[in-house]
């Protein structure tokens, strides 16, 4: 008990002069030719679930078979029916001044079988529908070909944890690059490794719940990397010299603060950085293989909980020059900042593996980091500085893209909470800029409230609410659309710009 006190008032005291670098300045300029967009993903918008010859998803399978398992026991049925509304999403894309939309491709959509012997007209219809829709006024397109949609016919042959999955992920990349490649530029191969893997695989909390602590995420991790370097190959090879795009892989990168100065806690953040996201950047980024702490960590405690090899399936010097290097840009997905400690309290659990204890840390958030009623975001500015600042000094200053930010709200139009918080981070994101980071576009999550997985949609991240009581989806503008616009039209950061919601009427920006 008196460690946790100290703790926390060692923790309030080192976080008190946690800011952002430049909080002088009232009105800042964003580089020339700096990019801004917004996100979405098939399964949380789309609907149609079963329409058009599409198949189920590890997501269907969740939701029909164990409705509750989501926080208000709903579903990706209809969601916010984008699959027939994309014209009037392509208008909100076009009320905002959007530079680029991210979205991602339906795999069973796409390819009902789960592989290219049956290519499905009606999805490539519909995804034509949008890039030449939003092509038509200079929107361009940033292409996710997996954005956590399994078919689920993949999941019953093991899905991510069966090593024949790289073939079938290359074989729907390449369906995908001949279909649309012609007017994509950005390609996504994956999002976020790490929930796939440890939340999807290690744990029960994302489907597929396969829930195989300490085994079945190290299976995915692997396969996933290979994967995505399949991917990569098949567009650099085969697609590159005609197409001329980039492709990438999409991370999610909380920032692990340490929760004193300790040199203990200091390493044990520097791990916690390490297992959740340095074990999917550094092979790519790095070296070509795992970070050596989390090599040496898992390899030990899997001889001392007698298994003949580490429960981290190992890289051969083949696939480590394979996968390594095999991303045009560093696309980063940020939400928040957790503080850590190491985790003494806990003997190392030798008879039962799991991610948490191969990584021997605590990690929790401050009370006062909470803004608005958000339950999955705390708001720690200063936190994404210092993980861009990471990303610049220990892997040769990538280009950066932000491909998600922002936080969620209960339903309703005067977010204030959300307009706090863009502002919060993109300021953040410019001291970044100014101590050399290059980083080249943001990308505001959501363009509309959508299924947020476990959470259904209790959880808001949408510029614009969806009202899912209307047939219609009818999509309404908030208070953060109006600031997201402005900043666009502008190029500039203005921290005391409030929009007038007493005339919140949006003009076509494009």
């Amino acid at each position: 008990m008196l460690r946790n006190v100290t703790l926390l008032l060692l923790a309030i005291a080192h976080i008190s002069c946690q800011v952002t670098k430049n909080v002088r300045q009232d009105v800042r300029k964003f580089p020339d030719g700096f990019l801004f967009g917004s996100a979405t993903a098939s399964y949380q918008i789309e609907g149609a679930w079963d329409e058009d010859g599409k198949t189920a998803s590890i997501w269907d399978e969740l939701t029909h078979n164990d409705p509750c398992a989501i926080r208000d026991c709903s579903n990706g049925d209809i969601a916010d029916d984008s699959y027939h509304l994309y014209k009037r999403d392509v208008e909100i894309m076009r009320e905002l001044g959007l530079d680029f939309y991210r979205f991602s491709i339906s795999w069973p959509r796409l390819l009902p079988s789960s592989f290219p012997d049956n290519i499905n007209q009606a999805a490539v219809d519909y995804y034509n529908n949008i890039i030449n829709e939003m092509l038509k006024y200079n929107i361009q397109p940033m292409v996710t070909l997996y954005h956590w949609d399994l078919p689920q016919k993949l999941q019953d042959l093991g899905g991510w944890a069966n090593p024949n999955i790289v073939d079938w992920f290359g074989d729907y990349a390449r369906v995908a690059f001949q279909m649309f490649g012609d007017r994509v530029q950005y390609w996504m191969t994956i999002n976020e490794p790490y929930q796939i893997c440890y939340e999807g695989y290690g744990d029960d909390y994302k489907a597929p719940r396969v829930n195989i602590k300490g085994i079945a995420d190290y299976m995915c991790a692997k396969n996933l990397l290979l994967a995505h370097s399949k991917a990569y190959h098949i567009y650099d090879q085969e697609f590159r010299p005609s197409q001329g795009g980039s492709i990438f892989i999409v991370y999610s990168a909380t920032w692990h603060e340490p929760a004193t100065d300790s040199e203990n806690d200091i390493q044990a953040a520097e791990e916690a950085n390490q297992f959740t996201w340095g074990v999917y950047v550094h092979p790519i980024f790095g070296s070509g293989d795992y970070p050596p702490i989390v090599k040496e960590r898992i390899a030990r405690k899997s001889a001392q909980q007698g298994f003949s090899r580490s429960r981290l399936l190992e890289l051969s010097p083949e696939e480590v020059e394979y996968i390594r290097g095999t991303s045009d840009l560093f696309a980063l997905n940020h939400y928040t900042t957790r503080l850590t400690y190491r985790n003494e309290s806990v003997p190392g659990s030798f008879e039962i593996p799991s991610f948490e204890d191969d990584m021997e840390v605590i990690r929790y958030f401050l009370d006062e980091w909470q803004i608005g009623e958000s339950t999955m975001v705390k708001s720690v500015p200063w936190g994404f500085y210092k993980l861009l600042t990471k990303i610049r000094e220990d892997y040769n200053n990538p280009t950066i893209i932000i491909t998600e930010n922002g936080m969620s709200t209960s339903a309703g139009l005067v977010d204030e909470d959300r307009v706090i918080n863009y502002k919060r981070y993109l300021n953040a994101l410019l001291d970044a800029i100014e101590d050399g980071s290059d980083i080249r576009a943001y990308t505001a999550w959501s363009m509309l409230d959508n299924f947020e997985w476990r959470f259904g949609y209790t959880e808001r991240f949408g510029l614009y609410e969806v009202d899912y009581e209307s047939p219609e989806r009818t999509r309404t503008p908030r208070k953060s659309a109006f600031l997201y616009k402005e900043i666009l039209r502008t190029r500039t950061l203005d921290m005391n710009y409030e929009p007038d919601t007493d005339v919140m009427v949006i003009d076509v920006g494009h």
